[in-house]
């Protein structure tokens, strides 16, 4: 009996034991995850100083994203330097905007117009006293020190359109989005890369939530994944240098991008261009059943507040320690960022539930 107890004691004391000892393990984990995200948001609250002699070039700004993001940089202090499509947008721009803020007429799918666009940046960009002096730029110019930097560049232009079923695209209908969202993103940047390089800037690419799910056809998610896997590449190779590269993933947002008009003017533009044959094989019903569910779709996630895509943007150029992927949107962080890390199966169960199916399905 007094064997029994003893070993029911021993057994008792050593159970007690592993319990401390894991309870122990439980606060001590707690207690460190807690010190990481307390460290985590101190580090991601602290700003650079001196927005008033830091310049910008963002890209895209008739509209949109890009035009929001340059009015409120301004209010911050930054020199704006916009590249616009238009002259009608750079004009309405520069009447809501303060003497700071400058606009030049920039197409991305131009390697001239870009070229264009960085030497008036490399002259915008040199100021003394608050106003341009000719004659120290004239002294650096012929000095060889043509530039004094450019603190960042945020690569917003991009396009959607055309967006369908793969099989109803052309090869010319990929490289019309191609050669904006992917072609015009990799020739601003690197173009504008010396600039960036002196000042130990920012490079901000504005991706998208179709870069991380490929949700429809057409060029527009293989440019976004494009975007991505080019702003990781050049991450690394160039964060030796002290340069952030950081990636905007936005969710549905109301912009021209996802306007419904062109989107279904573009869809019926792809279907007529279809052989009988193709047509057939998906059934005369089927362009109106797509057509239903993209408006669908499109009322039930699109968000009105793009703000909430311009704080992401504003965040990586002002951030002491930038992120290096920011999901903008309540869509981006409970579906698609989440969708992007599931199996394939499920996604595309997911489509084949929402989408109609052709008439000819096997």
């Amino acid at each position: 009996m007094y064997f029994d107890f003893l070993t029911y004691f021993e057994v008792l004391c050593n159970l007690c034991v592993v319990l401390a000892c894991n309870n122990a393990c439980l606060y001590i984990t707690a207690t460190a995850v807690v010190l990481c995200m307390l460290v985590w948001l101190y580090l991601d609250s602290l700003e650079i100083e001196n927005f008033n002699d830091k310049y910008v070039f963002v890209t895209g700004c008739d509209s949109g994203f890009g035009n929001l993001l340059c009015k409120r940089l301004d209010r911050k202090g930054f020199r704006v330097l916009a590249g616009c499509l238009t002259e009608k947008g750079a004009d309405d721009l520069k009447r809501v905007a303060g003497p700071y803020l400058k606009t030049v007429l920039l197409d991305v799918t131009s390697q001239d117009s870009i070229q264009k666009a960085m030497e008036w940046t490399k002259k915008e960009a040199i100021f003394f006293g608050g106003k341009k002096n000719h004659k120290i730029y004239s002294l650096l110019v012929n000095s060889c020190l043509t530039f004094l930097g450019l603190w960042g560049i945020v690569n917003n232009a991009g396009r959607s359109l055309p967006m369908g079923p793969s099989e109803w695209m052309k090869v010319e209908d990929f490289h019309s989005t191609l050669k904006v969202n992917m072609n015009g993103v990799i020739a601003m940047t690197m173009t504008f890369l010396p600039l960036i390089k002196q000042a130990r800037g920012r490079i901000v690419n504005v991706a998208s939530v179709l870069g991380r799910v490929a949700a429809n056809g057409g060029g527009y998610c293989i440019s976004k994944f494009a975007v991505e896997s080019f702003s990781d590449c050049l991450r690394r190779d160039i964060s030796y240098f002290g340069i952030k590269v950081c990636i905007i993933e936005p969710g549905f947002f109301k912009t021209a991008v996802t306007s419904l008009e062109p989107l279904e003017r573009e869809l019926h533009r792809l279907w007529n261009q279809l052989t009988p044959e193709v047509q057939a094989s998906y059934g005369d019903k089927y362009l109106d059943k797509y057509i239903k569910v993209q408006r669908l779709i499109m009322n039930a996630v699109c968000d009105s507040d793009l703000a909430k895509v311009t704080n992401c943007m504003e965040h990586a150029l002002t951030s002491a320690y930038p992120r290096t992927r920011y999901s903008a949107g309540w869509d981006a962080k409970l579906i698609w960022i989440p969708l992007s890390y599931m199996p394939s199966w499920v996604v595309d169960v997911g489509l084949k539930l929402v989408l109609p199916r052709p008439l000819k399905s096997v």
